[in-house]
């Protein structure tokens, strides 16, 4: 009989726990936490630093390396959404500007 199986399942019962646990770490606790005041402003920078990991990245890099061309239709959506965002402060607006401007130069010239 083979056991492969079983270290698949270790892992997925380990991480399920772990998560379970991280996650309620702070509905355990009958009362609040008391925070210091450094970390409760660094914590309202946290969204925005982990959007800025995820995008910066898919914006700036292709396969690994960053870009080394400015015919990359990423570029000008980036910059036209950002103007219009700053502009209106729409976020749907500025998602349909972003991909009107990256959807032509992505597929109809190649970039």
């Amino acid at each position: 009989m083979s056991w492969s199986w079983i270290y698949p399942l270790l892992a997925t019962v380990g991480l399920a726990v772990i998560t379970v646990v991280s996650r309620s770490f702070f509905m355990i606790p009958e009362r609040e936490l008391p925070l210091p005041d450094w970390l409760k402003r660094g914590l309202k920078y946290a969204p925005l630093a982990a959007l800025t990991a995820v995008i910066a990245p898919e914006i700036l890099m292709a396969q690994g390396e960053l870009i080394d061309t400015f015919m990359d239709a990423r570029l000008p959506a980036v910059l036209f959404a950002s103007v219009y965002y700053f502009w209106r402060r729409g976020i749907l607006g500025t998602i349909l500007v972003g991909m009107a401007v990256y959807l032509p130069l992505h597929i109809g010239w190649g970039w």
